[in-house]
């Protein structure tokens, strides 16, 4: 197409932008069924290295065509969308240049886990639906099978894994196939409503779970066991670092994963001010009120060990974060213009997850209505669980966190879907929730200085991840490295740390994201008060940073720059 004006400009892109979204829901169709793109419930992923390279050209002239739009014919919105389509299409390239999905066989990104963690919230609302889930079946068997050979590759080039990781996996898969079959997640799929074929359908669903996708699930395992567990990396070596093109390979994640050209070297050095000496002279400060001393160490042993800190069941987590959620909805008036329309319901991880992910975790509604936004608490060991980190987690996670920002990305039906539905962009996502942590203080959320302290455990936490990760990937530290950092540096469990640790060991980067975001939002703001003085407004700011759905760092400087200026 030629571009001969405005309207011609804003056409095309319009036009590439559906493309895009297009291709990567035909990329992702688990993904796009999550969403509520029911077209795809019969599908999955495609992991093969030659579908990779089929797509990878596809992106390729994608790229081209939108460079070929003069920004200056388009409008502010449409600058943005051009903006973070060429990011995208960047990163999607990349992605397939550095094959980095033969070193995604870890926890919390290997192709089980995504569908163990998305299984239980996957649905089909109409019975065409559900007998599209059925005839899923094989082709999610289909897909293990192959991300197991990409693991293979992956090995045999000299990109062995990490063997916590492969470990942890492993526990995964195993847990999942000892579960009982008529509480299988897949079995259990949220089908029609008043139906008259829903027995049938659920005792084919339960057989070809059986017959088909446990049986896939085993060969996943064995691949595991018998050809990656014996060839892992050590705890010694459990760093990028230590493969052949780990170098490289880290700072395409940095890139990918925070938006930004950022050297590994000052990132550390910047987590190393915020958690050995910032965080810990606030820690000094409430610590002295609440315990009585000034000791860092001595007050994280008090939030460790002190069984009065603790939880006694899994009800009272619950009945926490739900008392926390309550708040945050009831303050949100005051702090935003923006209000999603999705409400955030609290449910449980899943058991067979629960032992190996995080305290807590949110997932965005789906773009049909048909799923709220979902904040997932772990019930993991309940007594073992301090009372100081929910209130943060939850801000963190929910009100005024992801389901804020994410909830209203979904619900910008004006703008390209690409923008509205993508889990891009990790450091704004991340970086997001991190600065609500400390809002939700500005907010009057937190009920006394044990809320505040967890508060600054959850900063400390992401300071010590620019340290930890960067140790780890760049500078070859052992996993007991990074796990005595955590330790000396941030009030967690070991059993905490252990997690935390093994998760940066398998996805590498993407816990950069979140200090270099919350970094960059409180530097915008700061720089928005200093330049507006008396007409700076804390809603109008934070519309200004949610309001475009979910952008790039650099994407939200211009947002706030052009905010600023009117």
């Amino acid at each position: 197409m030629t571009v001969e004006n405005s309207a011609d400009a804003a056409a095309e892109l319009g036009a590439i932008a559906h493309e895009y979204w297009e291709a990567t829901l035909d990329a992702h169709p688990i993904y796009a069924s999550f969403l509520g793109y029911h077209d795809y419930d019969d599908r999955a992923d495609d992991l093969s290295a030659e579908h990779e390279h089929e797509k990878r050209r596809l992106w390729s002239q994608l790229r081209g065509r939108v460079q070929a739009v003069p920004e200056g014919q388009l409008g502010e919105t449409d600058q943005i969308t051009r903006d973070l389509l060429i990011g995208e299409l960047d990163d999607a390239i990349r992605s397939v240049d550095m094959r980095l999905t033969e070193i995604a066989s870890d926890q919390m990104q290997g192709a089980h886990a995504g569908l163990l963690m998305l299984g239980g919230q996957l649905q089909a609302p109409e019975p065409e639906h559900a007998r599209m889930a059925v005839s899923r079946i094989g082709e999610l068997a289909r897909m293990l099978d192959q991300a197991a050979q990409r693991y293979r590759d992956g090995a045999a080039a000299g990109r062995t894994p990490a063997r916590i990781n492969v470990s942890r996996s492993r526990r995964q898969v195993e847990s999942y196939l000892a579960s009982p079959l008529e509480s299988d997640p897949f079995v259990n799929l949220n089908g029609p409503s008043d139906w008259d074929g829903e027995e049938q359908w659920r005792a084919d669903m339960t057989d070809a779970v059986r017959d088909i996708l446990r049986p896939a699930f085993s060969r996943y395992r064995d691949v595991f066991a018998n050809d990656l567990e014996p060839i892992a990396r050590s705890d010694d070596r459990p760093g990028l670092v230590h493969l052949p093109d780990g170098e490289e390979l880290y700072q395409t994640l940095i890139q990918q994963h925070t938006g930004l050209a950022l050297e590994a070297d000052d990132l550390h050095q910047i987590g190393l001010e915020e958690a050995t000496k910032t965080i810990r002279a606030e820690f000094a400060e409430v610590g002295e009120r609440v315990f009585g001393t000034s000791n860092v160490r001595e007050i994280f042993d008090r939030l460790l060990t002190d069984t009065s800190l603790r939880y006694g069941s899994s009800d009272e987590i619950l009945a926490h974060a739900k008392t926390c959620l309550d708040k945050a909805t009831t303050a949100m008036d005051s702090w935003f213009g923006i209000r999603p329309q999705a409400p955030c319901e609290l449910t449980p991880v899943p058991d067979y997850l629960a032992a190996d992910v995080p305290p807590a975790y949110y997932t965005p509604p789906s773009a049909d209505g048909n799923r709220p936004g979902e904040y997932h608490v772990n019930l993991h060991e309940p007594t073992e669980r301090g009372r100081f980190q929910t209130a943060s987690i939850a801000y963190h996670e929910a009100i005024p966190g992801h389901h804020l920002q994410l909830a209203i990305s979904t619900e910008r039906t004006d703008l390209p879907s690409f923008r509205r539905l993508s889990l891009g962009h990790n450091a704004f996502i991340e970086g997001w929730g991190l600065y609500s942590e400390r809002l939700a203080e500005e907010m009057g959320l937190y009920e006394d200085d044990l809320d505040r302290l967890g508060m600054l455990a959850s900063d400390a936490w992401r300071a010590c991840r620019l340290v930890v990760d960067t140790g780890l990937h760049a500078r070859g530290w052992t996993r007991q490295q990074a796990i005595d950092f955590m330790a000396e540096n941030a009030p967690m469990d070991t059993d905490t740390i252990s997690v935390e640790v093994d998760r940066y060991i398998g996805m590498p980067g993407q816990a950069l994201s979140y200090k270099v975001g919350q970094r960059e939002i409180l530097e915008q703001r700061a720089r928005a008060k200093a330049t507006l003085g008396s007409r700076f407004d804390i809603k109008g700011f934070h519309d200004a940073v949610l309001g475009a759905a979910t952008i790039s760092l650099p994407v939200l400087r211009r947002r706030v720059a052009a905010w600023m200026a009117r």
